[in-house]
């Protein structure tokens, strides 16, 4: 309430009046979505991830994805901004939200919820295995986190109505706890869904108008093209498909289109992101809460846990 928040702080001032004035003609997210789409080469990114794999580094293509996300940010922190009750906020964390399968009691594939804190100075190795610590944790078959156990409570309608309406209107005056801002996967700097790995292509998904998220990325399956090469002879290339939608409100144009050429540049060449970024900027001053980073030991006991058990399969 007045200007604070669990999870950010009311934004003091903007040059551009324009952006501080959009809160106003638009004032939901669904007012304010933007969609585009990008094509990136898989050729190089998938040479990328087995030559690290080889190395001893497992990533995926989500990692490169998160690692060029938190790098961009870590640039650009303007974009980590979100509005709510037609005001903008300074967001005080960098974390991602996506779904992770597992493995039921009932052996049927069940949706988990999982929300991963980054640090601004991660390297691609780093996020790698902070992204794969959340995966692991939120795959153990014994486990709910707090997002699917409210869920649950909320099987009664009549309850639902109550808890979420009552939800709705403390996150509109900052009201909302931390503990419950944690659970939900809607209170997040990117949401993300990896369609590719149910074999389906990328989707332009709406942000959701509760909550704070400002920025929904969708990677899809891999589509195949015929260009002309220098020469002008026909050449197959394979393309990775990313789906983004984003809230235009929360900064001026020219920083998403900063936004896209460096996730162009960055899924062109994922060497960049190994080392730390040699300064990263803040806005208006918030220094993000930092998590802590994983152990290699610990990531290493959480896959012979679930190695033991025979619920996930690696």
């Amino acid at each position: 309430m007045f200007g604070r928040r669990a999870d950010g702080r009311a934004l003091r001032s903007t040059d551009d009046p324009v952006v501080a004035l959009t809160p106003y003609l638009m004032p939901m997210r669904c007012d304010a979505q933007v969609m585009l789409k990008l094509q990136i080469d898989y050729e190089r990114i998938a040479r990328y991830i087995v030559d690290k794999g080889v190395a001893g580094n497992k990533m995926s293509f989500m990692d490169v994805i998160f690692a060029s996300y938190v790098r961009i940010i870590s640039q650009i922190p303007e974009l980590n901004r979100f509005v709510v009750n037609k005001r903008m906020y300074v967001r005080n964390e960098l974390n991602i939200s996506f779904i992770v399968l597992r493995e039921g009691p009932d052996g049927k594939v069940q949706e988990n919820v999982v929300q991963c804190k980054f640090d601004p100075h991660d390297t691609i190795f780093d996020v790698a295995a902070r992204t794969s610590q959340a995966i692991l944790e939120g795959r153990k078959a014994d486990t709910d986190n707090t997002t699917v156990k409210i869920a649950k409570y909320l099987l009664n309608p009549l309850m639902a109505n109550f808890i979420v309406g009552t939800g709705r209107l403390m996150d509109r005056y900052g009201l909302l706890p931390r503990a419950v801002l944690e659970a939900s996967p809607f209170h997040t700097s990117m949401f993300f869904t990896n369609m590719m790995s149910i074999g389906m292509p990328a989707v332009f998904h709406h942000i959701y108008n509760f909550g704070t998220c400002s920025l929904f990325v969708s990677l899809g399956s891999v589509e195949r093209s015929v260009i002309l090469n220098q020469k002008g002879e026909p050449q197959r290339k394979r393309y990775l498909p990313l789906g983004i939608t984003a809230d235009e409100r929360v900064c001026a144009g020219h920083l998403y289109a900063k936004m896209v050429s460096m996730f162009n540049e960055f899924l062109h060449d994922p060497s960049l992101l190994e080392k730390a970024p040699d300064q990263v900027f803040h806005d208006q001053g918030m220094v993000y809460s930092m998590p802590a980073a994983p152990k290699k030991r610990e990531l290493r006991k959480l896959r012979r846990a679930q190695r033991k058990k025979h619920r996930i399969r690696f």
